[in-house]
Protein backbone atom coordinates (compact mmCIF):
# COMPACT_ATOMS: atom_id res chain seq x y z
CA UNK A 1 0.00 0.00 0.00
CA UNK A 2 1.28 3.46 -0.91
CA UNK A 3 1.38 5.88 2.07
CA UNK A 4 1.67 9.63 2.51
CA UNK A 5 5.08 10.87 3.67
CA UNK A 6 3.99 13.84 5.75
CA UNK A 7 2.12 17.11 5.64
CA UNK A 8 2.93 18.87 2.37
CA UNK A 9 1.14 22.11 3.18
CA UNK A 10 -1.53 23.81 5.22
CA UNK A 11 -3.69 26.33 3.38
CA UNK A 12 -5.78 29.06 5.01
CA UNK A 13 -8.43 31.30 3.47
CA UNK A 14 -7.98 34.96 4.37
CA UNK A 15 -9.64 38.26 3.57
CA UNK A 16 -6.13 39.79 3.55
CA UNK A 17 -3.61 37.03 2.76
CA UNK A 18 -0.56 39.33 2.96
CA UNK A 19 -1.54 40.65 6.41
CA UNK A 20 -2.27 37.16 7.70
CA UNK A 21 1.07 35.86 6.38
CA UNK A 22 2.80 38.78 8.11
CA UNK A 23 1.01 37.94 11.40
CA UNK A 24 2.24 34.33 11.25
CA UNK A 25 5.76 35.58 10.49
CA UNK A 26 5.84 38.36 13.09
CA UNK A 27 3.96 36.64 15.92
CA UNK A 28 4.90 32.98 15.50
CA UNK A 29 8.22 33.29 13.67
CA UNK A 30 6.94 31.26 10.71
CA UNK A 31 9.53 32.19 8.10
CA UNK A 32 8.39 31.11 4.66
CA UNK A 33 10.00 31.75 1.29
CA UNK A 34 8.35 33.41 -1.71
CA UNK A 35 6.51 30.16 -2.50
CA UNK A 36 5.27 29.64 1.06
CA UNK A 37 7.78 26.86 1.77
CA UNK A 38 8.83 26.51 5.40
CA UNK A 39 11.60 24.26 6.68
CA UNK A 40 10.33 23.04 10.04
CA UNK A 41 12.28 21.26 12.73
CA UNK A 42 12.01 17.48 12.81
CA UNK A 43 9.55 15.99 15.23
CA UNK A 44 6.29 14.17 15.56
CA UNK A 45 3.10 15.30 13.79
CA UNK A 46 -0.25 14.23 15.23
CA UNK A 47 -3.22 13.42 13.02
CA UNK A 48 -6.46 13.11 15.00
CA UNK A 49 -10.16 13.30 14.24
CA UNK A 50 -12.74 14.89 16.55
CA UNK A 51 -16.50 14.67 16.91
CA UNK A 52 -18.29 17.20 14.70
CA UNK A 53 -19.74 19.05 17.72
CA UNK A 54 -16.39 19.60 19.47
CA UNK A 55 -15.62 23.00 20.96
CA UNK A 56 -11.89 22.20 21.00
CA UNK A 57 -11.27 24.16 17.79
CA UNK A 58 -13.03 27.27 19.10
CA UNK A 59 -15.78 28.31 16.70
CA UNK A 60 -17.89 25.43 15.39
CA UNK A 61 -17.46 26.83 11.87
CA UNK A 62 -13.71 26.05 12.01
CA UNK A 63 -13.32 22.60 10.45
CA UNK A 64 -9.59 22.10 11.13
CA UNK A 65 -7.01 23.42 13.57
CA UNK A 66 -3.27 23.58 13.05
CA UNK A 67 -1.03 22.62 15.96
CA UNK A 68 2.49 24.07 16.05
CA UNK A 69 5.26 22.53 18.17
CA UNK A 70 7.12 25.08 20.31
CA UNK A 71 10.23 24.88 22.46
CA UNK A 72 8.95 27.04 25.34
CA UNK A 73 5.18 27.47 25.58
CA UNK A 74 5.30 30.17 28.26
CA UNK A 75 7.77 32.26 26.25
CA UNK A 76 5.70 31.87 23.06
CA UNK A 77 2.46 32.87 24.83
CA UNK A 78 4.19 35.90 26.39
CA UNK A 79 5.54 36.89 22.96
CA UNK A 80 2.07 36.62 21.44
CA UNK A 81 0.50 38.66 24.25
CA UNK A 82 3.16 41.37 23.82
CA UNK A 83 2.11 41.67 20.18
CA UNK A 84 -1.56 42.02 21.13
CA UNK A 85 -2.61 38.55 19.95
CA UNK A 86 -5.82 36.92 21.21
CA UNK A 87 -4.31 34.33 23.58
CA UNK A 88 -6.39 31.96 25.72
CA UNK A 89 -5.51 32.48 29.40
CA UNK A 90 -5.55 28.80 30.36
CA UNK A 91 -3.02 26.17 29.34
CA UNK A 92 -3.39 22.41 29.56
CA UNK A 93 -0.85 19.87 30.80
CA UNK A 94 -1.15 16.30 29.53
CA UNK A 95 1.13 13.88 31.36
CA UNK A 96 3.61 12.21 29.04
CA UNK A 97 2.43 14.33 26.08
CA UNK A 98 3.25 17.93 26.98
CA UNK A 99 1.70 21.34 27.49
CA UNK A 100 -0.82 23.11 25.28
CA UNK A 101 -1.89 26.70 24.76
CA UNK A 102 -4.08 28.46 22.19
CA UNK A 103 -4.14 31.68 20.18
CA UNK A 104 -6.58 32.97 17.58
CA UNK A 105 -5.13 34.56 14.45
CA UNK A 106 -6.51 37.83 13.05
CA UNK A 107 -8.85 35.91 10.71
CA UNK A 108 -10.45 34.04 13.64
CA UNK A 109 -8.63 30.71 13.25
CA UNK A 110 -7.80 29.02 16.54
CA UNK A 111 -4.23 27.66 16.66
CA UNK A 112 -2.92 25.16 19.16
CA UNK A 113 0.64 25.48 20.48
CA UNK A 114 2.29 22.35 21.87
CA UNK A 115 5.41 22.02 23.99
CA UNK A 116 6.09 18.26 23.77
CA UNK A 117 7.05 16.43 26.96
Amino acid sequence: MERVLGIGGYFVRATDPAALSAWYRDCLGLDVDEHGAWQQDTGVTVFATFESDTDYFGARTQQTMVNFRVRDLDAMLAQLRSKGADVVDDTQDMEGVGRFGWVTDPEGNRIELWQPA
